[in-house]
């Protein structure tokens, strides 16, 4: 499977960067298979960062790291995922037990959405209940050092 990596720089040896509030998956090297996606978030990126280029990583995952380490794969949007999600955002210091979760990303729309439910300025079920209608892009967060073995780097180009 081909992924990327959108960002302002050159990433030939991911490693797991310590999370913050606000991370869907909590600490980890965050990716997408939808290239549009990593290009969109490069820009953006290098626009935030005041930096010259926006930079497209490409990696390699090899599948076997779905049956081979422990993977969460969330299909959809769901209370699951979003109980997920609400807990990395409302903790920089959430704990799983995951190597890779595969799922559906916070994008601006649904990021907002996921913020009222944090905030408590809305409830789950009715955020759920919107979610159903907002485009979802999805999101690979490679969370330990044991994931990113599965990862090989093909190339990286400037997108801006």
């Amino acid at each position: 499977m081909i992924i990327y990596h959108g960002g302002t720089d050159i990433v030939k040896i991911p490693r797991i960067i310590k999370t913050y509030t606000g991370r869907d998956f909590g600490a980890g090297f965050y990716t997408t298979s939808i290239r549009e996606q990593a290009v969109k978030w490069s820009i953006r990126q290098a626009i935030y960062r005041k930096k010259a280029d926006a930079i497209l990583n490409s990696y390699e995952l090899n599948d076997s790291v779905f049956q081979n380490l422990k993977a969460k794969t969330f299909d959809g949007y769901s209370m699951e995922w979003l109980d997920f999600v609400v807990s990395c955002r409302q903790d920089a210091d959430f704990l799983h037990d995951y190597d890779l979760i595969k799922g559906k990303i916070a994008n601006d729309d649904v990021g907002e959405t996921i913020q009222a439910v944090v905030d408590g300025l809305t409830s789950k079920d009715f955020a759920l209940s919107k979610l159903v209608f907002m485009h979802a892009n999805d999101q690979i967060c490679l969370s330990t050092d044991n994931a990113l073995v599965y990862l090989k780097f093909i190339s990286a180009e400037k997108v801006n």
